[in-house]
């Protein structure tokens, strides 16, 4: 990944049929590999948020962008490296009971690592850690080393940015703006 940097691509839009495979197609195109992807609905009523990693060089991305943009049912999409950000993802972990119980360090690793146990039977735990890539993959070797993984998820990540308010709130207001001066000229003139 040379001259390659890790960023997250944050798309506005409304919830439409084929959406994700016209987005895709875009990152497809300029031969981009999405690492993760969350689609949820944003904080707007009617607006979904798309998150999408990706490692690429600034140009690429400035490319890639706009040609998101362009798109109808696209309110806005920018791109942030993670300095501008706050960002999590959740990882899963089901391990045997009795794995986990035998190695006498359950508390110590739920300490250590912040682990929440979701479920308890006598066939399985299954834990779950929230986190940055790198603390929820540490969690998963120290359990593949220790106990055994039988089963593993990871999310893609889910990420804010630290500014004050959303840039599509920005992008939305400035738009009414414009809408209400266009209705008070139009108003005017009849």
């Amino acid at each position: 990944m040379t001259g390659k940097t890790l960023y997250t691509v944050i798309i506005f839009s409304e919830n439409t049929v084929g959406l994700l495979n016209q987005i895709t197609i875009i990152f497809t195109r300029r031969q981009l590999n999405i690492e993760t992807l969350s689609v949820s609905p944003s904080a707007i009523k009617g607006i979904h948020k798309f998150t999408i990693t990706t490692f690429a060089d600034q140009d690429t991305m400035d490319k890639v962008v706009k040609q998101i943009d362009k798109r109808v049912n696209i309110l806005k999409a920018y791109y942030n490296t993670d300095e501008d950000l706050v960002y999590q993802e959740i990882a899963l972990y089901k391990v045997s009971t009795e794995q986990f119980m035998q190695t006498g360090k359950v508390e110590e690793l739920i300490r250590t690592y912040n682990v929440r146990i979701l479920d308890i039977n006598e066939s399985c735990v299954v834990l779950e850690k929230s986190g940055h890539y790198e603390e929820t993959q540490a969690l998963f070797k120290e359990l593949s080393r220790t106990i055994g993984v039988l089963q593993f998820i990871r999310s893609g990540r889910v990420a804010i940015t630290k500014s004050k308010v959303e840039r599509l709130s920005d992008m939305l207001s400035t738009m009414e703006k414009k809408l209400q001066d266009k209705q008070g000229i139009t108003n005017g003139e009849e």
